[in-house]
This record gives C-alpha cells, sequence and structure tokens, in this order.
C-alpha cells in the first residue's frame, strides 16, 4: 500500500468515527480506539477509551451534528495524525452545546487492525462556543 493509500485510508477512518460519534455507535468507536488510548479534553482532563464509550452509552454525550471544515491527514510508517477542525453540536452532560472544535487524533495502522487511535486532543477554537464542553471526546 502506498503512503497515497494510507492517507486515504486514515480519512475514511476519520470519518468512520465522526460518524459513529454522531450515532453514538459505541461497537464502532470502540473498534476504532486503542484500548489504551487516551485524550486530553478541552479543559485538560485525561479519559481513557472506557470514558468516552461510557459516555455515549448512558447518554451523557449525545451529539446532533458533527460539520467537517477542515480535515488535514499525515502519515509516516504505521503512524497517523488527524486535524480536525469543525463544529459540533449536542449535550453534554445533559447541557446544550455548540462549539467550533479542533480534534488532533494520533492512529496506529496494522494490516488486521485497520487504523485505531492511540491519542486525541480536543480544544475550542476561542470565540466560538457556548455551554460546557469538559467532556467532548
Amino acid at each position: 500500500m502506498t503512503i497515497a493509500d494510507h492517507v486515504e485510508s486514515l480519512r475514511q477512518a476519520e470519518r468512520r468515527l465522526q460518524a459513529a460519534q454522531l450515532a453514538s455507535d459505541v461497537d464502532a468507536l470502540d473498534g476504532l480506539i486503542e484500548d489504551t488510548a487516551l485524550f486530553t479534553g478541552p479543559d485538560g482532563s485525561v479519559l481513557s477509551k472506557r470514558d468516552d464509550l461510557q459516555a455515549h452509552a448512558s447518554g451523557y454525550q449525545v451529539m446532533s451534528r458533527v460539520e467537517e471544515e477542515d480535515l488535514r491527514v499525515l502519515v509516516t510508517a504505521g503512524t497517523g495524525v488527524t486535524l480536525f477542525l469543525g463544529t459540533l453540536e449536542g449535550t453534554f452532560g445533559g447541557q446544550l452545546l455548540t462549539a467550533r472544535m479542533r480534534y488532533t487524533r494520533t492512529w496506529t495502522h496494522d494490516d488486521r487492525a485497520g487504523w485505531k487511535i492511540v491519542a486525541a486532543h480536543a480544544t475550542i477554537v476561542a470565540g466560538s462556543s457556548s455551554g460546557d464542553s469538559g467532556g467532548v471526546l
């Protein structure tokens, strides 16, 4: 597989992740996130894969819109990075949230499992949010 093929397959994995988040599809999210993955939220908190899946499964995090504005993809060897910029809407802990967010996600790839997230960081793009986003992954 060429680097261009890996870039395209990672772009597709990122978009599957967005769709799974929007649908709160815990099974799909489970398949896209490495078991040991860690996430840094916009408030600086560090969360695990289990935390993320539980937020979706329990209804704590319910997304109603994921609108991609920009997606940059970098691939080298078996590692990839996606830089997502877009608007999210939903409820988090019962509070409405609309936020323009930047996510940086680090992925690993193997031929058996495909792309899986090993680390992620989220930040709110200044001046563009409403509500509390402490739990956004």
